[in-house]
């Protein structure tokens, strides 16, 4: 049994939900603006799902996969590069947008720089009325890492429900995938706002990304 065979039989399919989901993805979905304050965010007039994960865990590569774009979101090997959040309008006339945040875990970053990036989140997170769900991705390869948590700790404090994607699923055999799966399922059990579903995706191979992007338009109408 390899990786795609272990996520068959895992994710929730709802068919009709996923075939709106692609013909919405498959319409316009274009940048709006980056916010490295507050001050700059966009107009709070859509529903927004947010992205955010350690630094390189493939965040940018879902989400291109997701709006089946080859670079509507920024790749980059350099931890840490990304300091602001970047807003992407779906659908016209507009459904929701999805925000990328900045990515954490960056060791060598300055003070500063870690700083300005917590309070950014943390007051994003905690004051923004139309965020309906944030997507925290984790890398298969490595599970739950303290800086993982911590981030779940931030959104439980800010009472923002959460769903966990294990990325980059088709790097690792499915027996080991299996394991990170369960340990990252106990590990969401401990915190009041993670989603009781862990989402398994692999960008490049395509796999678990139909399941997701429905997931995340049901999540646009709550």
């Amino acid at each position: 049994m390899d990786a795609q065979d272990y996520l068959g039989g895992r994710e929730e399919r709802d068919e009709a939900l996923i075939e709106s989901a692609r013909k919405l993805f498959s319409g316009p979905v274009t940048f709006l603006k980056s916010a490295p304050s507050l001050q700059f965010l966009a107009d709070a007039d859509a529903p927004e799902i947010a992205f955010c994960g350690r630094s390189n865990v493939g965040k940018s590569s879902l989400l291109n996969a997701l709006t089946g774009r080859r670079s509507i979101a920024r790749t980059s090997v350099t931890p840490g590069r990304t300091q602001e959040l970047n807003f992407f309008d779906v659908g016209e006339p507009l459904q929701f947008r999805l925000v990328d945040m900045p990515g954490y875990g960056f060791a060598k970053a300055p003070v500063a720089v870690v700083e300005k990036w917590r309070r950014l989140v943390r007051d994003y997170l905690r004051g923004r009325v139309v965020l309906k769900r944030t997507l925290l991705l984790v890398d298969s390869r490595h599970g739950v890492k303290p800086v993982d948590a911590e981030m779940m700790k931030m959104l439980d404090e800010a009472a923002v429900g959460y769903r966990i994607v294990l990325t980059k699923a088709d790097k690792i055999k499915a027996s080991e995938l299996e394991k990170v799966h369960a340990a990252t399922l106990l590990e969401a059990r401990k915190h009041s706002a993670a989603y009781p579903q862990i989402h398994v995706t692999s960008s490049e191979k395509g796999f678990g990304i139909e399941e997701l992007r429905a997931a995340v338009l049901g999540d646009s109408r709550l």
